[in-house]
């Protein structure tokens, strides 16, 4: 079986899609699939990651010059908005869909997943004649036409997608369908059993794998007026292509506790479960924080976060600071939430760790398998 997936990476993008497809990738490899991936090369694609895993990776042409692709459309037979994302898919998508059917009639793949906040019917309509077609969506503000929809966010139901996709597509909806990698499943139970006595020494920081506003030294310098444990350990974790490393690390060294950064590991997960609290980006780690049970300060860092980090903080899956720029007014009240008194912690694990088990890339994959045959 055969299996390509639109998806990219870049400042602007940042990275939490493609690591998502990987981690689809990987399952639907274990069970005999080829995967390939159409990249848009842009500024900072991690394009060559995909590489180093081992897969095919097709780039499409580079485009150059900032083209803003033309969103009307007097032929789209409904009234639903069409993507607030246009400019993410560089050349519009007229163009990119021309790019991907040339690949697409060559490598004839059996499935092709999408994955960009930037595509939607207009696009997807051109390849219904050759191939079934997926979505990774976290959306829902635009009409889809594919075969599965999957949409990992805390709360989404399947009637949020009731008028945005036809009656035979298969909507899967939830955590339950998170794209989370093995090792987060694997490491649950130890990370669990770690935090029957809840502490705060260890504090992980990680917004994102680009942070492009420097959200992390906002996070570092409101940290010196906060009341840590003087023996705290402070870890910080940065992608590859994050803009500010250097800015980061320059901070690291004036902290008042012991802070490293680094920068594209591997390990997340162990790192994640060493950690007693977590300040990070309210976009797919938190899922990743979830199934760990560890306690969260969640960061907005784009509009498309707010909504499922507001429904997260309501069901006390963590605490919200809804925009960069509030960080240093609210991270001290946030983390005194925590630090005065150790029992909110238990509390805040047991929530999250009953919202996720780790094994949705798994199901996702076998749904996908049985579907395409």
């Amino acid at each position: 079986m055969i299996i390509a997936f639109r998806v990219d990476s870049s400042v602007c993008i940042g990275t939490g899609h493609i690591i998502r497809c990987l981690t689809l990738a990987d399952e639907l490899s274990q069970l005999g699939a080829k995967c390939h991936f159409f990249i848009r090369k842009q500024k900072g694609s991690i394009h060559n990651f995909i590489l180093d895993k081992g897969y095919k990776v097709h780039l499409l042409p580079e485009i150059k010059t900032d083209l803003n692709p033309n969103i009307s459309d007097e032929n789209l037979s409904n009234t639903i908005n069409l993507s607030q994302h246009s400019d993410w898919l560089a050349g519009g998508w007229e163009n990119d869909a021309a790019d991907c059917l040339k690949l697409v009639k060559v490598i004839k793949p059996d499935l092709l997943i999408v994955d960009h906040y930037g595509i939607d019917e207009r696009w997807e309509v051109i390849f219904s004649n050759y191939t079934r077609l997926m979505v990774i969506d976290d959306l829902a503000d635009r009409v889809h036409k594919c075969d599965i929809l999957l949409d990992q966010t805390f709360g989404r139901s399947v009637g949020d997608y009731q008028l945005l996709v036809s009656a035979d597509c298969q909507l899967l909806c939830g955590l339950k369908y998170a794209l989370l990698r093995p090792e987060f499943a694997q490491l649950r139970r130890s990370s669990l059993r770690r935090r029957l006595i809840p502490a705060i020494n260890h504090l992980l920081i990680n917004m994102g794998g680009v942070d492009k506003d420097d959200a992390t030294s906002e996070v570092l310098k409101a940290l010196i007026g906060c009341d840590l444990p003087e023996l705290t350990k402070i870890t910080v974790v940065m992608g590859l292509t994050a803009p500010w490393v250097e800015n980061v690390q320059n901070l690291a060294k004036d902290m008042p506790w012991e802070t490293i950064v680094r920068v594209g590991i591997s390990d997340m997960a162990e790192v994640m479960a060493a950690s007693d609290l977590a300040i990070g980006a309210a976009g797919s780690t938190s899922w990743e924080r979830c199934c760990l049970g560890l306690p969260s300060i969640m960061v907005v860092l784009a509009k498309n976060q707010r909504a499922s980090c507001l429904n997260m903080s309501i069901a006390k899956l963590g605490r919200m600071i809804d925009s960069v720029e509030h960080i240093g007014s609210n991270l001290a009240y946030e983390i005194r939430y925590f630090s005065s008194n150790t029992m909110n912690m238990a509390r805040s694990t047991d929530l999250m760790s009953n919202v996720i088990d780790g094994y949705g890339a798994k199901e996702v994959a076998t749904i996908i398998i049985e579907k395409t045959k």
